[in-house]
């Protein structure tokens, strides 16, 4: 099968380019390169350094001729979001528009969409939330994909595209950009492996659901055979505050910080945890990884990039 990755440069999207390719498909990777890493492209894939809001996107499609867009290219800091919900909406909205447009246009079969759970239920009205949980995004950031959800609707009942929205929970895991706002568990390890500071925002009792990366890789190689237009939550069930995250990291990264304290930022939620049931009865998924082999593994991975 022929597939197009959005976002293949990154932390989730080479991933999933990866597996793809293992598991014999062509892959065709987008990517603009503001935060993904051109070291993390397959050698396998045919890459193109491109905006996704770029109007060469059409002469790809048409050159491609791919059968799936697997959607991952997105401003995905909730809190540059709220500083800047402009830039937030051309990309993730606008960009994601240019790209729907082309698979009309070049009768491209099915869309995988890289949304987002908690983002779009908001504070939640009950613990875990599944996907009939009311939605209520806080942040620019969540309007936007449950936005395009609705976009990705249209385009099914107007044009035929089937599409599956896997709206993640907390994705962490090897390659995850450590530098960024977005992605704790990242930040923290390689703030921690560094001797640096890792700063928890907000008191910590914060929670969220954490799933591995692999798992999330997973969701996306079973959503190609499913063969109707649906939305599943990928996450594991489990609420895990950030103050557990940021003793777990310490004790594997052999760390002897104490926890530091900020005042939290704007936009972030208080809660935040899935209810996964309809992918494991439906796409037949369910995460393999707990939380302690998963940042086992990440931690083992930054360990690695230190010693390049």
């Amino acid at each position: 099968m022929r597939i197009l990755i959005t976002g293949g440069a990154g932390f989730i999207g080479s991933k999933v380019a990866d597996k793809f390719l293992q598991q014999g498909h062509q892959v065709m990777i987008i990517d603009n390169l503001s935060t993904g890493v051109e070291g993390n492209i397959p050698k396998k894939a045919k890459f193109f350094k491109v905006d996704i809001k770029s109007v060469v996107i059409d002469k790809i499609f048409e050159r491609t001729k791919p059968a799936v867009l697997c959607h991952h290219a997105a401003q995905v800091d909730v809190r540059k979001s709220t500083q800047d919900p402009i830039f937030d909406a051309e990309t993730n909205i606008i960009g994601t528009l240019n790209l729907l447009n082309a698979c009309v246009k070049h009768k491209v079969k099915k869309v995988i969409f890289a949304s987002t759970g908690g983002a779009i239920y908001g504070e939640q009205k009950y613990f875990p939330a599944d996907e009939e949980h009311p939605v209520n995004p806080f942040s620019p950031y969540g309007v936007a994909k449950l936005t395009i959800e609705k976009y990705l609707q249209f385009y099914q009942q107007n044009h035929g595209i089937q599409f599956i929205s896997l709206r993640y929970a907390n994705v962490y895991g090897p390659r995850q950009n450590p530098f960024g706002e977005a992605g704790v568990v990242a930040i923290f390890a390689e703030r921690l492996l560094r001797k640096k500071k890792a700063i928890i925002f907000g008191d910590g009792t914060q929670t969220r659901d954490f799933v591995f990366v692999d798992d999330v890789v997973e969701a996306n190689l079973l959503a190609l055979n499913y063969s109707q237009s649906d939305i599943f939550n990928i996450g594991t069930g489990i609420e895990t505050d950030i103050n557990c995250i940021f003793r777990l990291l310490k004790k594997m990264t052999g760390s002897a910080q104490k926890e530091i304290y900020a005042p939290p930022k704007p936009g972030e939620q208080k809660r935040s945890v899935l209810d996964c049931t309809r992918a494991e009865k439906l796409l037949g998924w369910k995460p393999k990884y707990d939380l302690p082999e998963g940042i086992a593994k990440t931690v083992e991975f930054f360990k690695r990039q230190r010693k390049l």
